[in-house]
């Protein structure tokens, strides 16, 4: 299961690739998770999933922070030209904050442990190093990826300490819902959002993002967080993302030709020591 989840999250890039030069981002998360409420709202009907009540607010809290805050963060920095590698080096500080948290949450983390987020993070920027460029890049980018990064730490944490177990269908329904309302104002706002869709281009190749998207990135890989928070240590769950740059980075040498260098590899071998190092029991 840790290994899928880090297969389906490190294509993440690759749909902002094919999705970004199509749709605001804004407006193509918006179409993202009231696509996914389509899909998994009926079939919460059907199954008569049970809806975690008492604990309604604190999953909408944690899904405002892991899917609005992070993905709307991540995507508009790169939108106004954060380099894709540097954003993901600066989310990928992410395990290190959360490693510090910790305590706040029940959970120590040992002297072997530290080491292996230090070798993950070492092993991230090595891979990253060469897709990283200045060119064009704004204090709104940078401050925006750092909210991702925050958003999506604090909402980690947030929620294996106040809903770490509930359906994961209804809990979706719920995370997404509340990231549909923090986020559509903003899009009205900032995009001209509306029911024209005007500002998006339904292109092969922005269908196919869309799609993939919803199924596999905020259904599949979502359910597969969740049960990896559930079962696991925060700090354990939150190292795998060490290794989506090295993953993304194969990807996109395999589907765009982008040169994946000796010291990449390296990095690769490091990030994935590194994880070794966290989960190992």
């Amino acid at each position: 299961m840790p290994y899928l989840f880090v297969l389906i999250w490190s294509t993440g890039f690759v749909v902002a690739k094919f999705g970004l030069p199509y749709a605001p981002p804004l407006t193509f998360l918006l179409l993202r998770f009231i696509s996914v409420l389509v899909v998994l709202l009926p079939i919460v009907l059907l199954m008569r999933a049970p809806w975690p009540v008492g604990r309604m607010r604190h999953i909408a809290v944690a899904g405002i922070l892991v899917q609005a805050g992070y993905l709307a963060g991540v995507w508009c920095a790169i939108k106004l030209g954060m380099p894709a590698g540097l954003s993901a080096l600066i989310v990928g500080l992410q395990p290190v904050l959360t490693a510090f948290a910790a305590p706040l949450v029940g959970e120590t983390v040992r002297g072997r442990q530290w080491v292996g987020l230090l070798f993950g993070l070492c092993g991230v920027a090595l891979v990253v190093a060469n897709k990283i460029s200045l060119i064009g890049l704004s204090s709104q980018s940078i401050l925006l990826c750092v909210m991702a990064l925050l958003s999506i730490t604090v909402g980690t944490l947030y929620q294996k300490r106040y809903c770490a177990s509930f359906d994961l269908r209804t809990g979706t329904v719920i995370q997404f819902a509340a990231s549909i309302a923090v986020i559509l104002p903003f899009a009205v706002a900032l995009e001209g959002f509306g029911p024209a869709l005007d500002t998006v281009q339904w292109t092969p190749s922005f269908i196919g993002a869309l799609l993939w998207s919803v199924l596999a990135l905020s259904i599949g890989a979502i359910f597969l967080l969740f049960a990896l928070i559930r079962k696991s240590a925060a700090t354990k769950v939150t190292s795998l993302l060490y290794l989506t740059p090295p993953t993304t980075a194969v990807m996109a040498w395999m589907m765009f030709g982008e040169a994946f260098s000796i010291i990449g590899m390296a990095g690769m071998v490091l990030a994935v020591i590194g994880v070794a190092l966290v989960v190992k029991k």
